[in-house]
C-alpha cells in the first residue's frame, strides 16, 4: 500500500479496458496522483505531444497500456495501421521517458508476439525462435519491439524499463463490437443476439480447434501492478493463468452460460489463428508471486452478466 501512495503515475490508455481495471487498483492503492492522458488531449503517436505529456504530468512510473488492437479480422484490415500506431506510441515514450528520467516504464507486450508454433506452454525463452502467426504479425512485432527498446536502453542508459507479456485479456468493460473485438465478447454478443432473436444458429470462423488462454481482466491488472512494484529486470515476463482451452469448447461454454441452444456452426472458410497458446507462468510467480485468482466459468459468468446488465441499461433508455 505505501509504495504507489507518494508517486506520480502516468496510465496511458487508461480510461480503456485493461487501463480502467488498473486505474481503479491503484486508486485501492492509496496512489493520489495519476494521470491518464486522453487521445484528444495528447496524440502518442506525435512525438510532440508526447513531450508535453512528459512535461505536464512529470511521472515516476509509467504504465503503458495504451494500444491498436483487435481481433483477427481487425488485424487482417489493419496491418499497417497496427504496426505502425503501436511501434511509434511505444518507442517515442520509452526514448522521451529516458530524456525525462522516468524511474521506472513498464511496456505491455501482447502472446502474439511469440511464433506460430511455440512448444506449449509458452517459455519467456522462446520468444524470438520464429516468426509470428500471419495474421496478427505486425501488431506482434511491433510490440516486441519495445521490448529490443527497453532492453537496449537499459545496457546503454541505465533505463529501468520492463516488459510484460499477457495473454488475451477478458472482462467486464471489454470491446463488444463485433467488427474489431476479440473471441470471448465476440462470442457473448453473438449467443446472446441469437437467443434473442430465436436464431437456430451462429456461425463462428476457424474450426474450432485452435487452443487459447485467458487472463480475467483485474488478474491482469494485479499482476501489472505487482511487477511495477517488485520487479526490475531486463527479461520478458508472462502474465496468464495457465488455463488453456479450444475455441469450441469455449464457445459451447459460453453458449450454455447465456442459455442459447442452437447450433454452433464453424466456417472453415475463414483463419483459425495460432494453433495453440498457453503460457508458462512460473517466472511471474517466482519474481514477484503473481498468480492468476480467477477461473476461467467464473470469469465468463462476471462478463455475462455485466454484458446483459448494459444491455438492459440500453434499452430503458431507448424507451
Amino acid at each position: 500500500m505505501t509504495f504507489w501512495r507518494d508517486k506520480r503515475v502516468v496510465v496511458t490508455g487508461g480510461a480503456g479496458f485493461l487501463g480502467s481495471a488498473v486505474v481503479s487498483k491503484l486508486r485501492l492503492a492509496g496512489c493520489q496522483n495519476i494521470f491518464v492522458p486522453r487521445s484528444k488531449d495528447y496524440d502518442l503517436r506525435d512525438q510532440e505531444m508526447v513531450r508535453r505529456l512528459y512535461t505536464d504530468a512529470r511521472p515516476q512510473i509509467l504504465l503503458h497500456l495504451a494500444a491498436t488492437v483487435g481481433g483477427i479480422g481487425a488485424n487482417r484490415l489493419n496491418p499497417g495501421r497496427f504496426f505502425y500506431d503501436n511501434a511509434i506510441m511505444g518507442i517515442q515514450l520509452i526514448e522521451h521517458a529516458r530524456q525525462f528520467e522516468v524511474e521506472k516504464f513498464v511496456a505491455i507486450g501482447t502472446v502474439c508476439a511469440y511464433p506460430k508454433f511455440t512448444p506449449v506452454p509458452f517459455k519467456e525463452e522462446d520468444l524470438w525462435n520464429g516468426y509470428p502467426e500471419e495474421t496478427n504479425a505486425p501488431y506482434g512485432l511491433a510490440k516486441k519491439m519495445l521490448l529490443v527498446q527497453s532492453q537496449g536502453y537499459r545496457a546503454q542508459y541505465g533505463f529501468n524499463g520492463i516488459y510484460l507479456l499477457p495473454v488475451n485479456l477478458y472482462g467486464p468493460r471489454d470491446n463488444f463490437d463485433l467488427e474489431t473485438s476479440h473471441v470471448i465478447p465476440a462470442l457473448i454478443r453473438k449467443c446472446v443476439e441469437a437467443k434473442e432473436s430465436d436464431q437456430r444458429q451462429i456461425v463462428l470462423w476457424g474450426d474450432g480447434s485452435p487452443t487459447r488462454e485467458f487472463l480475467y481482466v483485474e488478474d491482469a491488472a494485479e499482476g501489472i501492478l505487482l511487477a511495477a512494484e517488485k520487479y526490475s529486470g531486463s527479461e520478458p515476463v508472462n502474465l496468464g493463468s495457465g488455463e488453456e482451452i479450444a475455441i469450441r469448447d469455449l464457445a459451447k461454454l459460453i453458449a450454455a452460460e447465456v442459455q442459447f441452444t442452437g447450433e454452433l456452426v464453424w466456417d472453415t472458410t475463414q483463419p483459425n489463428g495460432q494453433p495453440r497458446r498457453c503460457l508458462d507462468t512460473r517466472r511471474a510467480k517466482r519474481l514477484f508471486g503473481f498468480e492468476a485468482k480467477c477461473n476461467l466459468r467464473d470469469g465468463i459468468a462476471r462478463t455475462v452478466t455485466w454484458y446483459l446488465r448494459c444491455r438492459e441499461r440500453e434499452a430503458i433508455r431507448a424507451v
